[in-house]
């Protein structure tokens, strides 16, 4: 604290008392930094007198004569310089005291970000100037400073070609700074002007980019600077200016050498060359930062407007995008092409404009390119900018392109029209607009889908309900089905849209079902929507709640399913025929027990009292099928029911009992409780097989088991076991081996079987599951 506000007399004493005079605070810094830092010549002396050490590294290894230099104090440098210390050393960015002194005192924000440097001098010390009505003062008083111990640097020797860590001189500092006379006096010192550092860069680039006024970069001009240099990114000191708005830099250089000489004016040539070629053009920078004045200056001297960077994107495409009104006039002005596309997405400046909803930079480009070919133009999907701009929800754009003639039914390559892309996001005023200019809402996509379906299968109750008063004002049918027959009832409850569902059902055309057989109530029950299910129910009757599908599946099918509980209990509730059966002869019970759905199993065996002794076409069980699919707990839960003999031995189409296919799945405890129960371990399937013989792994391994069992167990030639033993020798002793057992039948369900039931439907369907800009990838449903 004595070392900050330079207390001398203080500072003695405490020294006397023994303190330790190189102490450091947590950035390393000894009381000599901090004095030299704030400027306090005799707290200098003393401490130096007392054996400060200044070759003592602070943070960022800087030592006190850099923090001196920095700052301005040239006697602070003075009595530093007289200690011996070798004015060359460099700190940890290899910067050298003559960098510091350059510096100015003042690091240029905008060169810290631009430049990505790690220049950080300022940031060490602390060193900010706020912008008050005297800042031009402070500033000019501390180059001053920094000029003094400039000089004091060089007249001493310092090295003005010194380079840090990244390939800077101080001349590269003074010129990021603006520091004029710190860059006149090292230019004047015989610093090269055009040395260039790691990036590329010399101190012209730095100046571009910082110089707002233009005195050091028309110094650096007029010393030979090479304007055309271009650093690794290919950017010369057009390019910077242009980024950065500096109107007068670019007069500068646009002075000494025309601008379109030295950007070789080609945007081909600038794509092409091979030589270290920006892919942007100085119009695209300035275009894309809203730096008019500075595009003003560009496009005088550049004449190829329609200049493309890599994607195919022109200035006045950056401009319309960024919403520039300036540049979007400036560049219309000096006849930049309006209806150019890029490479990509085929999209125009106008396509930019409406997709961000920059309404004024839209009415702009459509003032001044042919209405009926500029209003409706596409890009590579077939959207126009309507399209664009109600899928982003730009209610004045909207506006603009209709009060312009847009066609409002336009269809894009899936057959979507702009209310289409209304319903899918909600932007309840975009379509409000549209209905007003006579949009149709029941006009369908590709896929059959009308806006009332989309808006319905999203949740959009106030586009829907839009939709639905436009569609009744024309006395057409609401009910209209997609191309898999699915109507916007489906959809609403397929997601558990509930405000949409009640809207829908106060229709008169929705009071009765219609459409795919797959009922929305079935929709409702797979997705676990109960509140959808009830309603439905509530509304049409009790009687849906076993309305059946194509595949003969009723809504419980559905919910057994998916193991959907509540929706399974209100389906119950309301006398759902829990033994019903579907195509293939299964029950819900069946359903639930092959896809080991074990709440649904265990509710429909108790509560709901399932009949256990049904088959379905191959004569499996719900006992079987549970099995067959390794489900051990569902099969258990069954079992538990389950006390009579026969149907522990009940056999399947291939002959197997539950004990054949439990053991042959390896299923251990079931088998334990089946042999409990009383199952055969002597039954035999189709291929002759025994519960034991069917755990094999394959039919050779079978034989094989029953050679060794016949073996180690002698039985009567009467019984199982002995026949399929000479059956196995049979095989092996005939000459040919092309006759074989039949493999133990694999438990398959039907292919008419549930093989998606996670997705809505009865027959091949597409539901509706993202938008990204409506190029929906719906899954396939059962």
């Amino acid at each position: 604290m004595t070392a900050l506000h330079g207390r001398f007399s203080r500072s003695q004493t405490i020294i006397q008392s023994g303190a330790v005079i190189d102490c450091e605070d947590k950035n390393g810094n000894t009381p000599l930094h901090i004095a030299a830092r704030y400027g306090h010549e005799l707290l200098i002396n003393t401490l130096i007198t007392s054996g400060a050490d200044t070759a003592k590294r602070g943070i960022h290894g800087m030592f006190p004569l850099h923090l001196a230099a920095l700052s301005g104090f040239s006697d602070c440098c003075r009595k530093l310089l007289s200690s011996g210390f070798d004015i060359d050393t460099p700190d940890d960015f290899g910067r050298t005291c003559l960098h510091a002194a350059a510096a100015g005192g003042y690091v240029n924000s905008v060169f810290i970000s631009f430049m990505k440097s790690v220049l950080d001098y300022t940031l060490t010390c602390h060193f900010y100037y706020k912008i008050t009505d005297n800042y031009t003062f402070k500033l000019f008083f501390s180059l001053i400073r920094n000029l003094e111990c400039l000089n004091l640097l060089l007249n001493t020797g310092a090295d003005f070609n010194k380079k840090d860590k990244f390939g800077r001189s101080p001349l590269h500092y003074a010129a990021a700074n603006c520091n004029y006379q710190c860059l006149f006096a090292l230019v004047g010192s015989g610093a090269s002007v055009n040395d260039l550092d790691e990036r590329g860069c010399t101190p012209l680039h730095y100046a571009a980019t910082s110089d707002t006024d233009g005195k050091c970069l028309e110094y650096l001009l007029r010393n030979d600077a090479n304007p055309g240099i271009r650093d690794k990114q290919g950017y010369n000191a057009v390019h910077y200016s242009a980024a950065y708005g500096h109107r007068l830099c670019l007069q500068l250089i646009a002075s000494e050498t025309p601008l379109d000489v030295l950007m070789e004016t080609s945007g081909t040539d600038m794509l092409s060359d091979s030589d270290n070629r920006a892919t942007i053009s100085p119009l695209h920078l300035a275009a894309y930062h809203g730096h008019h004045q500075a595009l003003e200056v560009l496009v005088q001297s550049l004449l190829d407007l329609d200049v493309r960077n890599s994607s195919g994107r022109t200035p006045l495409d950056l401009a319309a995008f960024k919403g520039h009104v300036e540049c979007v006039d400036v560049l219309i002005n000096q006849g930049a092409s309006i209806l150019v596309k890029d490479y990509a997405l085929k999209r125009t400046p106008i396509h930019a404009a409406a997709t961000n909803g920059h309404s004024e930079c839209l009415r702009l480009l459509i003032g001044n390119a042919e209405p009926q070919n500029a209003v409706d133009i596409q890009d590579g999907n077939g959207q126009t900018p309507l399209m664009l701009s109600v899928l982003n929800g730009h209610t004045d754009c909207v506006y603009s392109l209709l009060n312009k003639g847009a066609n409002v039914d336009a269809k894009d390559k899936w057959g979507r029209t702009a209310l289409h892309r209304g319903a899918v996001t909600g932007h309840e005023e975009c379509v409000d607009a549209l209905l007003q200019h006579g949009a149709k809402c029941l006009l369908r996509d590709s896929r059959g889908r009308t806006p009332i379906h989309l808006s319905a299968a999203c949740g959009h109750i106030g586009v829907l309900g839009a939709l639905l008063q436009s569609a009744a004002s024309v006395d057409a049918n609401l009910a209209v089905v997609d191309n898999h027959g699915y109507t916007a009832l489906h959809w609403a409850c397929y997601n558990g849209h509930e405000t949409c569902v009640e809207l829908l059902l106060e229709q008169d055309v929705f009071q009765k079902i219609d459409g795919n057989a797959f009922s929305p109530l079935h929709c409702a029950v797979i997705n676990d929507n109960e509140g959808a299910a009830e309603m439905l129910i509530d509304t049409l009757g009790a009687n849906i709640v076993n309305a059946t599908d194509s595949k003969g599946r009723t809504p419980l099918h559905a919910a057994a399913f998916t193991d959907h509980v509540e929706c399974l209990q209100l389906l119950l509730s309301h006398n759902a025929q829990v033994n019903s059966v579907d195509s293939t002869g299964k029950t819900p019970l069946m359903m639930a027990a092959e896809n080991g759905q074990t709440n649904t199993v265990e509710m429909l065996v108790s509560s709901a009292s399932a009949d256990l002794t049904l088959q379905d076409k191959s004569k499996n069980t719900a006992l079987h099928l549970a099995c067959s699919k390794g489900h051990e707990t569902s099969a258990l839960l069954i079992l538990e029911k389950i006390t009579d003999r026969n149907l522990i031995n009940a056999t399947n189409a291939a002959l197997q009992t539950p004990l054949h296919v439990a053991a042959r799945n390896g299923l251990t405890m079931v088998v334990q409780e089946l042999l409990g129960k009383g199952a055969s371990v002597l039954a035999v399937d189709e291929n002759g097989y025994t519960p034991a013989l069917a755990c094999a792994p394959n039919k050779d391994v079978a034989d094989c088991l029953a050679l060794i069992l016949a073996t180690m167990m002698p039985v009567s030639s009467s019984s199982p076991l002995s026949s399929l033993t000479f059956n196995a020798i049979n095989r092996y002793t005939n000459t040919s081996k092309t006759v074989s057992f039949e493999a133990l039948p694999i438990m398959r369900n039907e292919p008419s079987s549930y093989c998606s039931f996670n997705n809505i439907g009865g027959e091949q369907e597409y539901l509706y599951t993202d938008v990204d800009e409506l190029n929906d990838s719906d899954s396939e449903t059962y």
